[in-house]
Order: C-alpha cells, then sequence, then structure tokens
C-alpha cells in the first residue's frame, strides 16, 4: 500500500554530540532536552502574518545560505581569522544558563561550529541584544584562560593579551566575533524538569561582535564535532552518546523536537540500522559513506569521480541544513529516476531554487516511489513526505537537489531517531513517530 503522502513543512537542527566535562547534578546516567524551532509558536522569530509556504520559501534559502558557509574553501582566505562557521542560520534555539548566579542564555544551536558564545559586558562593539548581556564580574564561577593554559589551543584562532587567551572567529558571511576565552559553569534545562550542571566549560565571552545576528539571540551554541564544542566538552558526563528526534514542523501542535544525552540517548529495537562515523578534517562536520541511492527499484550508484578511497566519508549530516544535497553528475541520474516513474505534470519552482517540481494539490495517490539512501551498512528509506516537500498550495517539490557539498539535510531525518555514538564511531537511524515522543 502507498504511503500516506505528508508534507512537511522545512526546519533545520543543529545536532549535539559528546566527550570532557564532569557533571554537578545529572539526575540518573542521562536527560533529556527541548529544542525550539525558529518559526514554531515558541520562538522569539515566530511572525503569525506567515503562511506554511512562506516558512517554507524562508527555510529554503537559509539552507542554500547555509550551505555557501559551510564551504571550507569560501572561509579560508590566507591571512584571516577563519572557521567553519556559520552564524545565526540554525534553524533550532537552545536556552542555557551559565554563571554564578545563572543567567539566562538564548543562543543559536548549530553543527556547522565548535565554539559556544556570547556577547559579554563589558562589550566594545556588540550588536544589540534584546535580553540582558552576560556580565562575568558579576559570577563566582566565571574565570579567564591564561595564554598558558592548555585550554587556550581548543581552537585554532587565539592570541595573548595582557597574560589572558584571546580569540578572533570570522564568519562565512563576514559576521565576527572577537574577546576572551574564559570557563565557566553551565546549566542545561531538562524536559523532565530540573537542570544538568557542568562546570568549567570552555566558551568566549565576545567582546566585539557583529554582522549577521538578531536582536533575539546573545550568541552561537557550538555543537559540531571540534574540541570546543560543548557536546565535545560534556563527553564524560554522556559516554559520548547523543540522539534527537525532530518534529515535522507542519504537524507540530506545539510538540518540541527532543534532544537526548547519555543513557537517554540509546537508539535499539525493531528497524535500527546503523553506519560507521567517519574522522575527517575539518573535525567541526559529522561524515558517513554513503554507496548509492534507489528511487523504487531503481538502484544508482554513487561515484564523485575520485578513487574508492576518498568516497569514504563522502557525505556530511547535518540538521543544520534543510535539503539533502548531492554532486551534481550523481543528482541528474537520481531526478531522470524520479521522473521516469512519478506521473504527474511538471511545473516551476516558486521558490526558484528546486529543478523537479510537480503540480499537485492533494497529498494523496502521488504515486510517489520510496527514495533509499544506502549507507555503508544502513539502507535508510524516505517516504514521500520526507523526499518531497510542498512549497506552495498546489506545488510539491523534490528535497534533493545538487550542490557543491553532499550534504544529507534535515528534511530526510525528520521522524527518524537519530543516534551518535562517538566513542564507537557509529550513527544510527530508526524510523519513529516524533511527535509521539
Amino acid at each position: 500500500m502507498e504511503a500516506s503522502l505528508k508534507f512537511h513543512s522545512l526546519l533545520s537542527f543543529a545536532l549535539v554530540l559528546a566527550l570532557s566535562i564532569p557533571c554537578e547534578s545529572a539526575s540518573g546516567d542521562g536527560f533529556t532536552l527541548e529544542l525550539v524551532h525558529r518559526e514554531s509558536q515558541n520562538s522569539p522569530f515566530y511572525n503569525p502574518a506567515d503562511t506554511r509556504y512562506q516558512h517554507v520559501t524562508n527555510a529554503i534559502r537559509r539552507s542554500i545560505s547555509r550551505v555557501k558557509r559551510l564551504d571550507p574553501s569560501s572561509v579560508n582566505a590566507p591571512g584571516t581569522p577563519s572557521a567553519v562557521i556559520v552564524s545565526n542560520n540554525g534553524e533550532y534555539l537552545m536556552n542555557v544558563s551559565l554563571g554564578t548566579p545563572k543567567s539566562s542564555i538564548l543562543g543559536i544551536a548549530d553543527t556547522g561550529s565548535d565554539l559556544i558564545w556570547t556577547q559579554c559586558a563589558p562589550c566594545t562593539d556588540c550588536f544589540k541584544q534584546a535580553s540582558p548581556i552576560f556580565e562575568p564580574n558579576k559570577s563566582s564561577t566565571y574565570k579567564a584562560v591564561s595564554c598558558r593554559a592548555s585550554q587556550c589551543g581548543v581552537i585554532d584562532q587565539t592570541s595573548c593579551g595582557g597574560g589572558q587567551c584571546q580569540y578572533s572567529y570570522s564568519y562565512g558571511d563576514s559576521s565576527y566575533t572577537i574577546g576572551n576565552l574564559a570557563t565557566e559553569t553551565f546549566a542545561l534545562g531538562s524536559s523532565s524538569g530540573g537542570a544538568t550542571s557542568f562546570p568549567r566549560v570552555v566558551f568566549g565571552c565576545g567582546r566585539q561582535n557583529g554582522g549577521n545576528f538578531d536582536d533575539k539571540v546573545d550568541g552561537i551554541i557550538g555543537l559540531g564535532g571540534g574540541p570546543a564544542s560543548l557536546v565535545t566538552q560534556l563527553g564524560t558526563a554522556t559516554g559520548g552518546r547523543f540522539s534527537y528526534c525532530l518534529v515535522p514542523f507542519y504537524s507540530d501542535g506545539g510538540k518540541s523536537s527532543k534532544l537526548n544525552f547519555g543513557a537517554d540517548a540509546a537508539v535499539a529495537g525493531r528497524g535500527t540500522v546503523s553506519t560507521p562515523l567517519i574522522q575527517k578534517e575539518p573535525e567541526t562536520f559529522y561524515y558517513l559513506t554513503l554507496e548509492a541511492v534507489s528511487v523504487g527499484e531503481t538502484r544508482i550508484e554513487f561515484s564523485s569521480g575520485s578513487s574508492p578511497s576518498e568516497d569514504e566519508g563522502n557525505i556530511i549530516i547535518d540538521s543544520g541544513t534543510t535539503l539533502t544535497l548531492l554532486p551534481q553528475d550523481f543528482y541528474k541520474k537520481i531526478e531522470a529516476a524520479v521522473v521516469k516513474q512519478v506521473k504527474l505534470t511538471r511545473t516551476a519552482d516558486p521558490t526558484q531554487v528546486l529543478s523537479l517540481c510537480y503540480s499537485a494539490t492533494t497529498d494523496e495517490g502521488l504515486g510517489i516511489p520510496p527514495v533509499t539512501f544506502h549507507f555503508k551498512g544502513a539502507d535508510v528509506e524516505l517516504n514521500p513526505g520526507n523526499s518531497f516537500v510542498r512549497v506552495a498550495e498546489n506545488v510539491i517539490c523534490f528535497a534533493v537537489s545538487s550542490g557543491d557539498l553532499s550534504i544529507y539535510g534535515n528534511l530526510s531525518q525528520m521522524d527518524y531517531l537519530v543516534g551518535y555514538d562517538t566513542q564507537n564511531s557509529k550513527l544510527s537511524f530508526k524510523p519513529v513517530d516524533c511527535s509521539s515522543n
């Protein structure tokens, strides 16, 4: 029987990993957080005047912009501070507290960067911020990192000033943050109530920050794979395990997506498949090996034109990118297979981004075949609601496209429990109804 076609609105999320800070007040062996989608009713970005399709268009455009910033070649200009960082194009927000007494910070959760940072007083050149700026001199647990400390080496873009470790990050969109590296106690609120505290987390205390930042957020929570990221720093407390379950945005109904750590991050049981996590540079990203993609019964083998060894770790999984992107030649073969099997009328994409769109006013009986991503050791089958997205009342588009980077995006991950086991270098998928969790 053909799966019912429920077209998800687009969203993104920035994932979370694990690795080296002791836990002061964790309850049990794991904990779960809530992630707020930037266009949900609980978000400060929410605009009730926008239609569902405007939300879709906005997400697609942010996705394309984000991909340009994720490309290392766009930020590695010689002689300039650089990092593989995205500014505020992440789609999910995280509430954290830092300091003693606690100060609340609303940050963009971002898998495309590692450094955690917020604006700090006194701020010599900062962007407008609606909430109070963090004041380190009022916290008894704040401690500046010295130039000689090993923590000064968690990122490359550091220098020494007055005996303190200073950092300078430039972003792919010409945004920037400059300040001092410091350690502080961070508290992460749990969806089950209470908070879990982690002392001596390294973060950036930004004194000069500017560019593409919104006054509704206070900074960025880097959740990539590098040593400075929050998730990497939490590894001792979480055993290197985390998982998330992305709720389809259009059917949100007040449901939040869940981010699980430690024992709560287990992904097992019927339907679970696993594939190796590959270690490559830049270490911020999480790499998988894609062997082929099937459209219905038609299997298209992946080939980058490189040697087989270079195809190892050939795609990034990134829930901060909306679309799934593949090399152009490979994508064209997949598109041709879809065109051959889908009998609907072709039409143009009103967003002028996606190349394969059809006229359709209903979600039922469209004859859309399953699209299966064959990762090494793991076949992940997408239903039509993962592989197609409604961009207008009478238009649906294939949510896979060509790109300079190969990225397995968040639309393909919705309604899957996705688990990361960094100690065993394994990533797992399990199909679930994320709205019911």
